[in-house]
């Protein structure tokens, strides 16, 4: 699956998600976009897009989106890497359109 990491979530993460093909906002230069710009530009491309902003549930509407999202709980990097496994088994799971929030 190709994955887009937002500019909010730590790029080392993009190390530990090594079966999918992984980009970081910055590397695209879409870390200045608004989220609304951002998703429309990554559903283009990406079918999985990951950030720590909970608040983007609240900011779109979901319904009929082809990409799948995964709302990581933090974006401290000691604490994502400790958990990159349990991530990457989240990122597996997902398929488009789905919405899944990491506790």
């Amino acid at each position: 699956m190709k994955v887009l990491l937002d500019h909010c979530v730590p790029q080392p993460l993009k190390n530990f998600l090594t079966s999918h093909e992984i980009c970081h906002a910055y590397e695209l230069g879409w870390h200045e976009l608004r989220n609304g710009e951002l998703l429309a530009q990554a559903e283009q491309t990406f079918q999985v897009f990951i950030t720590s902003d909970k608040n983007i549930a609240h900011q779109k509407t979901w319904s009929g989106r082809k990409m799948a999202v995964l709302v990581l709980w933090t974006n401290n990097w000691p604490e994502l890497r400790i958990q990159s496994s349990r991530i990457a088994l989240e990122l597996d799971c997902l398929s488009p359109g789905t919405w899944r929030q990491m506790d």
